[in-house]
């Protein structure tokens, strides 16, 4: 198979109407998107990924839906959440209507419902009768595209196209919510900070937790992982503990110094989480790719997107 990339937005909703799998841009990352309620469509996710199948997929759906068709109750917080968020970088855990295939939800009886606000992925949901199973365009387990070129990088030959819109401009995937009963609980930390959440939620639970039967995406222990050994903590403890290897850096505002470092990702000199969060999966991939031979990353703040870029960080990191 010949992948082709371009910006043929009825060309990508032809191919998804035949049941094809096509990679799309979001403002988070590149998804790589099939019909959600095609049973036959959505394991070519899977295949095209080599996810394993007990890892559910968030399903994308248009301005003009009504979510109500494809879950079966919506709490009030989640409304609140819903108009507050949506579109935007939020997915919503909530139990699924029977239109929803088990193939997506890895059996289980809830769906993660996410609102893109990209605008040719906008355009491309009204273009189709139906929503898109779409989680990252990319070998499962491996860091996660933010271009088209990184999607054609990782999956030519896989499948045949991929819808280009631009570099992402969040950078890291959806912040996952769910409910027990009413209350809220975060289950993946994203590119909606805690704290703009917490201004409609209160304080919230979290179970991030590691596992190996994930209730949502980017759950399990290890993920978002280049090639290369990556350590994350103390940068000048960890080149003391590792002496004469050839380094590379991701660090948050500092640059640093050594013989042995090839590459140093500062991923933001201002000191802003938003644009490291931006930056954070393409000074992975360069590294990957680079002459380094071990990654060490900066420990971030632990406030707005810093506790997202800690959780990717931490599960591509040496244990």
């Amino acid at each position: 198979m010949k992948t082709e990339s371009g910006t043929d937005i009825l060309k990508a909703a032809e191919l998804l109407s035949r049941d094809a799998v096509v990679a799309i841009p979001t403002e988070t990352v590149y998804g790589l998107a099939a019909n959600a309620l095609s049973e036959t469509a959505v394991v070519k996710i899977f295949e095209a990924k080599d996810r394993p199948f007990f890892d559910p997929l968030i399903v994308h759906i248009k301005k003009s839906d009504d979510p109500a068709r494809y879950v079966s109750l919506i709490p009030d917080i989640a409304k609140k959440l819903m108009n507050r968020f949506w579109p935007g970088p939020l997915t919503i855990v909530l139990p699924k209507t029977d239109i929803i295939p088990s193939i997506v939800t890895a059996g289980q009886d809830t769906v993660g419902l996410r609102m893109p606000s990209h605008p040719l992925v906008q355009q491309l949901l009204e273009l189709v009768a139906f929503p898109l199973a779409a989680p990252s365009a990319n070998p499962f387990g491996y860091i996660s595209p933010t271009t088209a070129k990184h999607v054609f990088d990782q999956l030519d030959g896989r499948i045949p196209y991929i819808l280009d819109g631009g570099p992402s401009t969040v950078g890291l995937e959806s912040t996952i919510i769910g409910f027990e009963g009413d209350e809220p609980i975060v289950y993946r930390l994203g590119g909606t900070p805690i704290e703009d959440i917490e201004t409609i939620t209160g304080k919230i639970k979290m179970q991030i937790n590691l596992s190996s039967n994930p209730i949502a995406p980017g759950q399990l222990k290890s993920h978002y992982a280049p090639a290369k050994l990556v350590f994350i903590g103390d940068i000048e403890l960890l080149m003391n503990q590792h002496p004469g290897k050839k380094l590379g850096i991701i660090s948050f505002e500092k640059e640093w110094n050594a013989s042995n470092i090839i590459l140093n990702w500062v991923l933001s000199k201002s000191g802003n989480t938003e644009e490291a969060a931006v930056n954070l999966f393409r000074a992975m991939r360069e590294a990957d790719n680079s002459a380094v031979e071990i990654i060490f990353a900066e420990v971030f703040p632990e406030v707005g997107l810093g506790r997202a870029i800690n959780d990717r960080l931490s599960r591509a990191a040496v244990r």
